[in-house]
């Protein structure tokens, strides 16, 4: 089954006859065309994706599976109350999670139809990667992957923490990433103890612990990496802590597989880090799927009762932050498989000290 009849099915137990799409990922996902404008319209006869006179000639060519229609954007929704009046439709689905409430306002002034919110359509079927996404955000964990073994040359003490995000951005570039996969935690010294701390001109100290979290962006797909280095010798309770953060880890790869729910795996890790005393100091999620987004569904958490299926793609991310000190973070990005998963950003998880 297509993903575009895929749609259509979620499209009738939802009770919903068409369905419009904003989201640009969601947009890509379903008709592969990259622009960063476009409407589609999905019916249950008809799959349109609509352009202004800008993308037209693109948008041919990448979207063979849908019909595709120059619009005037002055007149976008009488030219979808077109499409739905050929099919006599009442009842439109919006994605509400992505339409503002001034947007929905002008779609509902403008359409006849009733207007029907609808989660997760294209998100859902977004969890689980075809061969051709899993090889893209596998080439994009190489990506990552050479550019953390460069960073190693280019950290000292001296050096800021933009520096090095810039150095990382432009060496992701130079193996054929398009950027950086999302603005980059960069955190040094205390500031490690920032789970989202993103890179300042903090210049970077002897003896500092020095987060990575970083990414590659390759032809519309991502990875999320992130390693935990010292910068000379570092004090002894974060050595410490980065062996609970490292052991905490290897079990919850050991341990996930297809079939188990989002909060179960991200137990494998919390509880290990609970035993060791610092559950209090590990306040986020143990991972998320990622894709054409850095953040998809699932996100595995003490509450997420979703099921890790085959060929999602999740991150692994445990970490322990004390305030005034500093933190450990380190993540790997997984795909889940038959029997079990296959770990696919390789750099080294030990402690570096440089």
């Amino acid at each position: 089954m297509s993903q575009l009849q895929k749609v259509r099915v979620a499209l009738q137990k939802q009770q919903a006859e068409a369905l419009i799409i904003t989201n640009d990922q969601n947009r890509r996902y379903l008709t592969g065309f990259t622009g960063s404008a476009g409407t589609v319209v999905i019916t249950q006869t008809q799959a349109m994706l609509l352009v202004d006179f800008r993308y037209i000639e693109q948008a041919m060519k990448q979207s063979r599976a849908f019909e595709v229609r120059q619009i005037d954007r002055a007149h976008l929704y009488d030219t979808i109350q077109e499409i739905l009046d050929t099919e006599s439709i009442q009842t439109v689905g919006f994605e509400q999670q992505h339409v503002s409430y001034y947007t929905y306002q002008l779609i509902a002034s403008k359409l006849t139809a009733t207007l029907k919110p609808l989660s997760n359509i294209v998100e859902d079927l977004r969890m689980i990667k075809t061969p051709k996404e899993i090889e893209l955000i596998k080439k994009a964990a190489w990506i990552s992957d050479e550019a953390f073994q460069h960073i190693l040359t280019f950290i000292e003490p001296g050096v800021s923490e933009i520096a090095i995000a810039n150095e990382l951005e432009a060496h992701m570039r130079k193996n054929g990433a398009t950027g950086a996969a999302f603005d980059m935690i960069i955190a040094s010294g205390k500031r490690s103890a920032l789970p989202h701390g993103v890179a300042t001109d903090k210049i970077v100290e002897q003896g500092d612990m020095l987060t990575l979290d970083f990414g590659a962006y390759y032809q519309g797909y991502r990875s999320d990496m992130t390693r935990t280095i010292a910068v000379g010798e570092p004090p002894e309770k974060l050595k410490e802590i980065y062996q609970i953060v490292y052991d905490s880890l290897q079990h919850a790869l050991m341990h996930m597989a297809a079939g188990i729910t989002g909060k179960e795996a991200d137990s494998y890790s919390r509880d290990y880090i609970t035993s060791k005393g610092y559950g209090e100091h590990y306040g986020h999620g143990s991972g998320h799927g990622i894709g054409l987004d850095i953040h998809e569904n699932i996100f595995m958490s003490t509450v997420c009762e979703d099921l890790l299926e085959e060929n999602m793609v999740l991150t692994v991310e445990p970490g322990i932050y004390i305030a005034d000190l500093g933190g450990v973070r380190i993540e790997d990005d997984v795909v889940i498989t038959k029997d079990g998963i296959e770990i696919i950003t390789h750099s080294p998880k030990e402690l570096i000290i440089l």
